[in-house]
């Protein structure tokens, strides 16, 4: 069964896709909203394997949600717009609708998720371990010890509990290795949330260390860390 989530601000746009996804077997709909932020609470919290995401919304959009998130779920874009087209495949969307959605092309994207594999999304575990190689020895770093990781260069620098490491890869490779704590704060930085100890309007402290909050990401961060707080 694949677990099936709509965004979308205009009502009338909402209940299409939830009577086009009706018709598909396979498919729960598990979230219908028209509130970004409410589906960023429910994905922390909630399995959601495929997303139908309108770009233009209040608060926070598509795109925003798409770059903030570290594994987003297999993401079919609607939208009136057409100018984000070539943007968002940098971001694996599986497919990009234009309203008015007509069902035949609906059920074409249908036939691209099935296409590929959708798997759910693993839960985060304390005991979960980064595996990279440092000056060519293999290293785990356990989750719980990263406190933030920093784009240098061609490099990352890795900081933990008890030593930073310098590897040679880049932040969109190493976020698909990473748990669901983990998330982009700026364009040079991914943060363990789970070791803030201090929020601000412009950055976040771990460990005595600011790591800065970026415009682009403020809202997603900030939502993530409420929703830690809760648990």
């Amino acid at each position: 069964m694949i677990k099936v989530g709509i965004i979308d601000d205009e009502i009338l746009a909402r209940k299409v896709l939830e009577e086009y996804c009706s018709k598909i077997d396979n498919f729960e709909l598990v979230l219908s909203t028209g509130n970004p932020l409410e589906f960023v609470n429910f994905v922390q919290q909630n399995e959601v394997s495929l997303i139908f995401l309108d770009i233009e919304m209040p608060e926070l959009n598509g795109m925003e949600i798409l770059r903030s998130m570290i594994k987003p779920p297999k993401v079919i874009l609607t939208t009136a717009y057409s100018e984000y087209a070539l943007e968002s495949y940098n971001y694996g969307v599986v497919d990009y609708l234009l309203k008015p959605i007509k069902i035949e092309r609906f059920l074409k994207a249908i036939n691209k998720v099935s296409a590929s594999k959708i798997t759910q999304p693993k839960k985060n575990r304390g005991n979960e371990e980064l595996q990279i190689k440092h000056d060519g020895i293999p290293v785990n770093i356990s989750f719980t010890s990263i406190l933030y990781i920093q784009s240098f260069g061609n490099y990352l620098k890795i900081f933990t509990d008890t030593r930073m490491y310098l590897i040679t890869e880049t932040l969109i490779n190493i976020t698909t290795l990473l748990s669901e704590n983990f998330q982009r704060t700026h364009k040079s930085y991914i943060t363990n949330l789970e070791r803030v100890t201090k929020a601000t309007r412009t950055y976040l402290l771990i460990e005595n260390n600011k790591v800065p909050v970026s415009a682009m990401y403020k809202v997603i961060v900030f939502k993530k860390l409420e929703v830690l707080a809760k648990l």
